[in-house]
């Protein structure tokens, strides 16, 4: 669990971080516009390598044991890992978009999912999409009360509550000047308790579930992470730090605020000052 490894932020540190995750949510944000029928995902991945670089900042996932893009976007049975390229998106699609930058050298990551326009959209799928969402704001609440890190996952895990396959071979991770730093975050109760949760902690919370099974295979790109059953899937992501007065979700345009009231956590969100 890398109870020794862990970068603890400093105040100032999380500001820097917050600049990255706000050009996170900037590049994200101009996706979302952008996401139509007919639109190709390497098209996508375009938009939002151009919003980071007229930044003045470099996208985190190119070049990344070899990763060729700016982006992931998993596309309906699709996990995580998806290689943009000429895919065409169709109306209803269900498509997720994950998206990290670095500024000055700190990295901010978040992925969010979406139905394409243009159809009327299964039922199932709007859940799916909302539950993973969900289930998300709930894992990053237990970072402000939780005492250790395993309180993340089983607050995931609860909310959850098989209404749908919870994918656990992937989780989320710590963040700060590195993408993926310790420790590992499990999108489930285990009985290892994990390290303490404490003040300068930045975590990546990043639940993904599935319509059907949660079991997945990786294809032959060696990065694309898809469900055995061609069960849809969905994958949100914000990054955190927890510090002395609470929560900031620094890929979160607003901090976290809604998120957190929505569940009934808004006592959690505090803005480093």
């Amino acid at each position: 669990m890398g109870r020794d490894r862990i970068q603890y932020k400093t105040a100032d540190q999380i500001r820097l971080m917050r600049r990255a995750g706000l050009l996170v949510a900037d590049a994200l944000d101009a996706v979302r516009r952008e996401l139509r029928p007919g639109v190709t995902t390497a098209e996508l991945d375009a938009v939002a390598e151009g919003v980071i670089r007229s930044a003045g900042a470099t996208p985190s996932f190119v070049g990344y044991h070899g990763y060729p893009a700016t982006l992931c976007i998993s596309v309906n049975d699709q996990v995580v890992h998806g290689i943009p390229g000429p895919l065409q998106l169709a109306a209803g699609d269900l498509v997720s978009v994950d998206c990290g930058a670095i500024v000055a050298g700190w990295h901010g990551d978040a992925a969010f999912s979406a139905l394409v326009p243009g159809a009327e959209p299964d039922p199932r799928d709007v859940e799916l999409v909302a539950v993973t969402e969900q289930s998300m704001w709930h894992g990053i609440a237990a970072m402000a009360v939780g005492e250790r890190l395993n309180a993340i996952g089983g607050a995931i895990e609860d909310f959850v509550d098989d209404r749908f396959g919870l994918v656990e071979e992937y989780g989320g991770h710590g963040i700060g000047t590195a993408m993926h730093q310790d420790p590992h975050v499990l999108n489930y109760r285990t009985r290892d308790r994990g390290p303490k949760l404490k003040a300068g902690i930045c975590l990546a919370i990043e639940p993904m579930l599935t319509a059907g099974t949660p079991t997945t295979r990786v294809l032959a790109d060696e990065w694309t992470v898809v469900t055995v059953d061609g069960g849809r899937a969905a994958h949100w992501e914000h990054s955190v730090a927890l510090h002395e007065k609470g929560l900031w979700v620094l890929t979160a345009r607003d901090g976290g605020e809604a998120g957190l009231a929505a569940i009934g956590a808004a006592d959690r969100f505090a803005p480093v000052a």
